[in-house]
Order: C-alpha cells, then structure tokens, then sequence
C-alpha cells in the first residue's frame, strides 16, 4: 500500500498547475518567459497575480494531499514524509513534462503543513520575511527550506530524514540561482 500512495503522490505531484492554468488562461508557457520555471513566482512574473495565486495553490494541494491520504491511511509520521517527498520530486521531475518541472518550494510547504504545521508555518514566515527583506524568491527559499530542520530534529525526528532529503533536492534545484546568488546577477522582483 505505500508504493502505491508513494506512486499516487508522484503522479499528482507530477501535474504542473502553472503551465496547465497558462494554458487554460491562453498564457504564455513559463518554461519560454521569465525565468523559465513552472512555478508560482515565475507565474507572478508572466501571467499575473490571479494565476500565480491559483499555481501557488495547486502546488502546495499537491504536497498536502497525499501527506494526509498517508495519514488518513494509518500511516506513520515518517511514512507520511516519504510520500509527501515523492509528490514534491514529482513536481521536480514531472512525468508529464519530460521531467523537466519547477523548484519545489509550494510543494515542499504543502508537504510540511500537512507533517507538521509549526515547521510549515516557521519555513513561510522565513521565506515571506527574506523575500520582503531582498525581493529575492530564491535566496527566500534557500533559507526557509533548512530552517525547519531543527524544529523538526526536536518536535518530530521521525521525519528528519525524508526532510534532509527535501532539503537536499531543493539546494539542488536552486544552484544555478546560488551560482547567480554569489556572482550578484540574480533576478530580484
């Protein structure tokens, strides 16, 4: 039963809600404007603040649902996280669009708010107020991502791990924007 939920949540992580909502909306592809990423702040760049409401929305459902399915399940706490973690690398790595998707980040909050909201809750409030501070989405998501690790090593260690990995994978996919970071050429808003 957890391959298969773990399967599920990869399939439902696999949905793009911004190039599904782009082209719904008769919007250009995110993938060819801005910078390039189907994700919500690129979605505010392209398409407007209805759009990356609705993108940022679908993306962070998509790290929630299966997470509570999980639980729902009877499934234990690090269960849970694993198959959370699988529907955010089905966003990193979608299926239905040659595995080429977004960063992570709504999915991966979505993922903790349905582990664990405290840590949910302290990863927004440091993206939000590291945004507010630089106007930079990825050094905001650089940031809150690692924070919640010790909230978590504390409160729920069970789910530390598939956590690190999260954490692991949402470096990976920012660094070309931490190259950009460092070299003072990444895109602010």
């Amino acid at each position: 039963m957890f391959w298969l939920l773990a399967l599920l949540a990869y399939l439902l992580g696999s949905l793009s809600f911004a190039i599904l909502l782009s082209r719904l909306a008769d919007g250009p592809d995110p993938r060819a404007s801005g910078s390039g990423n189907p994700g919500a702040t690129n979605m505010l760049r392209v398409a407007g603040k209805r759009l990356a409401i609705l993108t940022l929305l679908g993306d962070l459902l998509k790290g929630l649902l299966p997470v509570l399915a999980a639980y729902l399940l009877g499934f234990d706490l690090q269960h849970q996280a694993w198959i959370g973690l699988a529907a955010v690398i089905g966003h990193l790595y979608p299926l239905y669009f040659r595995f080429q998707g977004g960063k992570g980040v709504a999915t991966a909050a979505g993922m903790l708010l349905g582990l664990y909201p405290p840590a949910a809750l302290l990863a927004i409030s440091a993206w939000l107020l590291t945004f507010v501070l630089t106007r930079t989405s990825s050094l905001a998501a650089l940031i809150a991502t690692p924070l919640t690790l010790p909230l978590l090593a504390w409160q729920q260690p069970a789910a530390l791990l598939p956590v690190c990995a999260l954490t692991g994978l949402i470096v990976w996919r920012h660094r070309g924007n931490l190259r950009d970071l460092m070299a003072g050429r990444e895109r602010h808003f």
